[in-house]
């Protein structure tokens, strides 16, 4: 009696992989042992995927599909650096929770090559850094603000992969510090003592939205902006 392929068991070879990638990111894994923990024979991994590059690949688009579909899960602040902090958690944690997936998305690397996928997640964050760079927010261009932000997520998230451990005190402190060099709220001796003030309060209210409730923190926002356009 010959397998009857079905799409169900394409997801089972897809999960099956990112396991086994899991268990050793970085290192090779075996196409049968794909098949014994899905309990197929290596023709019906042949028929979904062609060959072991095909499976990699397929791989790699169903993480950003996960990613992505959480992403697109998650609702907006109304604020883009709020959204940029929580996206940033939302990254790491998905990382964490899908070492297989994410090692292959990010950590394999091939000088000059990246996978096509991997534009999708950087355009919504491209529109987020642009969106800040329109209300103001941003002391550097939104693409080298978005390339500060994707490098140093990346570089973080597959570190706490290696030491296998979830450092939230770690990870916080480094998105506030790469947020606080794009956004120029870093301690500083430029500017007025009343726009300093301002812009502090502005990103510490949209960095703790439970205080005043989003309604409020974005009301806020549009307050002390317009207060510093009428100033300046």
């Amino acid at each position: 009696m010959t397998e009857a392929p079905t799409t169900d068991t394409r997801t089972r070879l897809l999960d099956a992989a990112a396991d086994l990638i899991a268990e050793a990111p970085g290192e090779d894994f075996s196409l049968r042992a794909v098949c014994d923990a899905v309990g197929v024979k290596m023709p019906t991994l042949y028929h979904f995927f062609g060959s072991k590059q095909g499976l990699i690949d397929a791989v790699i688009k169903r993480g950003f599909d996960l990613y992505l579909g959480q992403k697109s899960a998650m609702e907006s602040s109304g604020d883009p650096i709020q959204d940029l902090r929580e996206g940033w958690d939302a990254h790491v944690a998905f990382g964490l929770n899908n070492p297989g997936f994410y090692t292959l998305m990010y950590g394999k690397v091939r000088p000059g090559y990246s996978p096509e996928d991997q534009s999708r997640p950087s355009e919504i964050l491209r529109s987020l850094t642009a969106e800040a760079a329109a209300q103001g927010r941003l002391v550097v261009d939104s693409r080298q603000a978005a390339a500060h932000i994707l490098a140093t997520n990346i570089g973080l998230t597959l570190r706490l992969i290696i030491l296998g451990e979830n450092d939230l005190e770690l990870s916080a402190a480094i998105r506030e510090g790469v947020l606080n060099s794009i956004t120029g709220t870093a301690p500083s001796t430029e500017g007025s003592d009343e726009e300093r003030f301002g812009h502090s309060v502005m990103e510490y209210a949209v960095s703790h939205p439970d205080i005043l409730g989003k309604t409020e923190t974005q009301l806020l926002v549009q307050w002390l902006r317009r207060l510093g356009e009428e100033h300046s």
